[in-house]
């Protein structure tokens, strides 16, 4: 018996290499037919340390951020090939939308200061790939209210996407810990929030979970989540092992999923393995520390959530906004805003299988220690409406938004919750005063194919909220009014 077990874990180990083998071999083999790296996917900006971070202050962390920033300058955009130096890159001097060239380079760390005496203040972490630049319309509405509004750039963000080749999630949480430490020696007292978008997100719990752990770290009073990463797909658990060919320098692209254009002056079209390992690293840390602290009766003294969230969303698990997170929290005032499909009839026989009930599947049962609040459409029209059901009710109360859907769009999307439709790079109707370059969320897709640098799939995606002003509307609800 002893031999036969014996002898089949042999064949097992054997059939599971010769698999990763061949998984390694195909991979090579995928890469080397794609378009070749960059300057800015090789070079990796300096960025301090986890302990650096942690022994620094603001000044300390936006003078090592002005070192990195001139550094990048150095090594690609003064040294970029004549190939390079073309309109769609942004690292070419010349590029309309190279960030140095607009109004303000939201790429970097920012502070907003209110015109009075602060009311509060908030800290803002952006997502994975992205810049300080996605939450600046939040944070702004925030110092209008009287608030410092606090943007912090992830390391690994805002200069090159190689810096994503190796930034860990442990990097990024030092560096939320430090825009914390800053806010509260800015305000010393006073309403204290935390805001995260997508990657964000996660960081945000991450903290106010550690904040119970640890009494040294700054609590939030309030805690805003737009499209959290509370859990990712399958796929991220497993990319480490598409990143394998590339310990050989011939298969350095295998380090990348995508290695695109990259004409965005404020996120990465190109994304490393590296990043998607990241993603699934922290939220299973997060879930695990959900576990453990939900077991031991410590969830009670969480900071209620407020929450935006797309039901359909291809890039960050819904299902788990609520059953990994909601259902655990305590009744302390939390809030969930799903933003469903537009169920006007013109778009129902074109949905996929199922599509049109991705809404009943997430929802769990009434009555919830939480209050669920469904944007979508008033009866059959385009109409938009607010359906909510407070924390312990199960009756829904409808109140009419007087806005509409956009014709032509059938949902909203992961991206587009923090972009109004003015947004200067995001928006569908873009301010002309928000010059950024280029429009990308007011870019129409139609035309003949291999004429666009990217897929047209790609400009498809709505990158922009037609629902943005009730959103911003819900956030002011939680902030005292201007002094």
């Amino acid at each position: 018996m002893v031999g036969f077990v014996s002898r089949w874990l042999r064949r097992a180990i054997v059939v599971v290499g010769a698999l990763l083998l061949i998984i390694v071999a195909l991979r090579a083999w995928d890469v080397q037919s794609g378009p070749p790296l960059g300057p800015w996917h090789e070079f990796v900006p300096p960025e301090l340390t986890v302990a650096e971070l942690d022994r620094a202050d603001w000044a300390g962390w936006m003078a090592a951020e002005d070192a990195a920033f001139a550094a990048t300058r150095a090594a690609v955009t003064d040294r970029l090939d004549a190939a390079d130096r073309v309109a769609i890159n942004r690292w070419f001097a010349g590029s309309p939308v190279n960030p140095a060239r607009l109004a303000r380079d939201w790429n970097r760390s920012f502070v907003l200061e209110p015109s009075g005496p602060p009311a509060g203040v908030a800290v803002f972490l952006h997502g994975l790939t992205d810049a300080p630049f996605s939450l600046r319309h939040l944070a702004q509405a925030y110092r209008a209210q009287g608030f410092v509004a606090i943007g912090m750039r992830m390391p690994g963000h805002g200069m090159t996407p190689g810096g994503l080749t190796e930034a860990v999630w442990e990097d990024w949480m030092a560096a939320t810990r430090l825009a914390m430490r800053a806010a509260r020696a800015r305000v010393p007292s006073g309403p204290l929030h935390l805001v995260g978008y997508s990657n964000g997100g996660a960081l945000v719990l991450k903290h106010a979970l550690d904040a119970l752990e640890d009494q040294r770290l700054p609590q939030a009073d309030r805690l805003v989540l737009l499209s959290p990463m509370v859990g990712v797909t399958a796929f991220a658990r497993f990319a480490g092992l598409a990143g394998l060919p590339a310990f050989l320098p011939r298969f350095a692209k295998a380090a990348w999923l995508d290695i695109l254009p990259e004409f965005n002056p404020y996120k990465f079209n190109s994304f490393p393995v590296n990043a998607a390992r990241q993603t699934h690293r922290l939220t299973a840390a997060l879930q695990a520390q959900l576990d453990r602290l939900a077991q031991g009766g410590r969830l009670a003294a969480l900071p209620p959530v407020l929450t935006f969230q797309s039901v359909v969303d291809a890039t960050v698990s819904t299902p788990a906004v609520l059953t990994r997170l909601y259902e655990r929290l305590p009744d302390n005032g939390s809030e969930v805003v799903l933003f469903d499909l537009n169920r006007s009839v013109k778009f129902g026989p074109l949905f996929a299988a199922g599509a049109d009930a991705a809404l009943q599947r997430i929802l769990t049962p009434m009555p919830r220690r939480y209050a669920v609040t469904v944007v979508g459409n008033d009866g059959d029209s385009l109409a938009a409406a607010a359906r909510r059901v407070p924390a312990g009710g199960t009756a829904e109360g409808v109140t009419p938004l007087g806005l509409e859907w956009p014709r032509g769009v059938y949902s909203l999307s992961h991206v587009a919750l923090p972009f109004p439709a003015a947004d200067g790079l995001y928006g569908g109707e873009p301010d002309p005063a928000d010059q950024m370059g280029v429009a990308l969320g007011a870019i129409a897709v139609r035309g003949e194919r291999g004429v666009l640098v990217m897929d047209a799939n790609h400009f498809a995606r709505i990158t922009w909220n037609p629902f943005f002003a009730y959103l911003m509307d819900r956030v002011r609800e939680g902030l005292s009014p201007p002094p």
